[in-house]
């Protein structure tokens, strides 16, 4: 079992396959895009394996798969097939834009793989597209119902933006009830590609809950589990559930079950601080897992209190495609 310098069990690793990403989503990138790295200083498949592999014998359980877009790499599946078969690795999940999952999703379900987070931020096309500087909302409304028809957990993760989509958080509450699905809504980080950090946003995690309370009063919360992020509601005679992610609040510092690796092999153990661990060069040397199980310790021997700390140690202005979500 993997116990941080807080005491914090940590079982939970958010894998980047790719950094690469096919919209240009305006909380998450410049719309010239950013500068994405090449495939030569990705981790191959076969170095995210084994590191994957090293994870999973310390103590890792739950492995979600990110991006960029993951599905903009080629090889996903293959690897996704080698990846179910490690022993001890309880659950895989994805998070994806949904813009290329649609050949894939029968796959998907033969392997088990059916918790599947789509980032949505508008269910209105031309906010959509507006957004996400591209026009995709077509296929990914037409992925997202193949999914919540074929069986598969779906949740959709919505960026709360003042003066976007806030228009679109009481659709998306309609939405989960007309699908019986969840929708979490996400305050907006500071994590786009610029120079740019915020002293306070407009719409924190109170004021999403305010909003949806005006038409919806009967809120009940949710029996979350302790290292969930997500505060989650459901709504008395409705289907379905919301959540509201306070990612810029960052309530859930102090049960935080999970680290990052990015696409080239960075590990990162909060979201708000600086890589600790760069894999790719250890691996291409030295690709034995006694060599990287210590490396691992140390840095989750060394984890900030929590995000306000890191982030006052560290200046970080990554974009979120960059980082892996």
């Amino acid at each position: 079992m993997l116990t941080d310098n807080h005491n914090r069990v940590i079982n939970y690793l958010r894998l980047s396959v790719t950094d690469n990403c096919n919209m240009r989503c305006q909380y998450c990138m410049p719309a010239e895009g950013v500068a994405f790295s090449h495939n030569s200083e990705l981790l191959s498949w076969d170095e995210m394996y084994l590191l994957a592999a090293t994870f999973i014998e310390l103590g890792i359980t739950k492995i979600r798969i990110t991006g960029g877009e993951p599905f903009v790499r080629k090889g996903l599946m293959d690897f996704l097939h080698r990846l179910a078969t490690i022993k001890g690795l309880e659950e895989i999940s994805i998070t994806t834009n949904a813009t290329l999952i649609g050949e894939h999703i029968t796959d998907l379900k033969a392997l088990g793989i059916l918790n599947v987070n789509v980032s949505m931020d508008s269910l209105d096309k031309t906010r959509f597209n507006f957004i996400t500087r591209r026009d995709y909302f077509d296929v990914v409304y037409s992925n997202l119902l193949q999914m919540l028809h074929s069986g598969f957990n779906v949740k959709i993760n919505c960026v709360v933006m003042h003066g976007l989509n806030t228009d679109d958080i009481l659709p998306f509450i309609d939405f989960a009830h007309e699908h019986n699905t969840a929708v979490r809504f996400l305050e907006e980080m500071p994590f786009n590609g610029h120079n740019k950090s915020f002293e306070k946003i407009e719409w924190d995690f109170l004021k999403i809950i305010d909003h949806i309370q005006t038409k919806f009063p009967q809120i009940q919360r949710m029996n979350d589990s302790a290292s969930s992020t997500s505060e989650n509601y459901t709504i008395q005679n409705r289907r379905g559930s919301f959540g509201v992610i306070p990612s810029f609040s960052r309530t859930f510092c102090g049960t935080c079950n999970r680290i990052r690796v990015s696409a080239k092999g960075e590990l990162q153990t909060c979201l708000y601080t600086n890589e600790s661990v760069a894999f790719k060069k250890l691996l291409q040397q030295h690709a034995q897992p006694d060599l990287i199980k210590p490396l691992i310790l140390a840095a989750i021997d060394n984890r900030f209190k929590d995000g306000f700390e890191a982030e006052e140690k560290n200046e970080f202005k990554k974009s979120m495609s960059l980082i892996g979500g």
